[in-house]
């Protein structure tokens, strides 16, 4: 496996990984279209402090983590999508996504790393509680957040 950061040429294996888990996983009737951050990768996260990253094996697309600049030092944690294939801790493909992002967000002097998911993905919320992100209100969340309709449930991760 490897993790690399997001070029032009995976924007098809991005979209065909992400849109159909939104909506075959998450239910939440989506397109590409209904996505310009998806439409257009590298002017949408990869400015200011953000960036995206895709996780490939045998050349395959099978994993992708992104972070939106929203100002102030701060950062949203979005697009954080595995493959079904490549899921679990025996796997390390979200692990090592994270990392990446997180190494990138020290490198890059951010201070706290927002996310917002749903409630009914616990295997979701177990993986960033064990990963140091706390659960807060959405009433915390500062202004700039980018705030999804199927975010439900919201973390933050203060950084060093």
């Amino acid at each position: 496996m490897y993790i690399n950061v997001f070029s032009a040429k995976w924007a098809k294996d991005v979209a065909d990984l992400i849109v159909p888990i939104q909506q075959i996983e998450f239910g939440v009737e989506i397109t590409i279209q209904d996505q310009p951050d998806l439409q257009n990768i590298g002017a949408f996260y990869q400015t200011g402090k953000g960036g995206f990253w895709v996780a490939r094996h045998n050349q395959q697309v099978i994993g992708t983590i992104a972070l939106k600049d929203i100002g102030n030092d701060e950062t949203a944690l979005r697009k954080m999508f595995v493959h079904e294939n490549y899921r679990g801790s025996n796997k390390g493909v979200a692990k090592a996504l994270l990392e990446t992002l997180l190494a990138h967000a020290t490198t890059s002097k951010v201070r706290t790393v927002y996310l917002g998911t749903t409630e009914k993905y616990q295997a979701a919320h177990r993986f960033y509680e064990k990963n140091g992100f706390e659960h807060v209100q959405e009433s915390a969340l500062p202004a700039s957040f980018p705030k999804m309709d199927v975010d439900s449930k919201f973390y933050k991760k203060h950084l060093k």
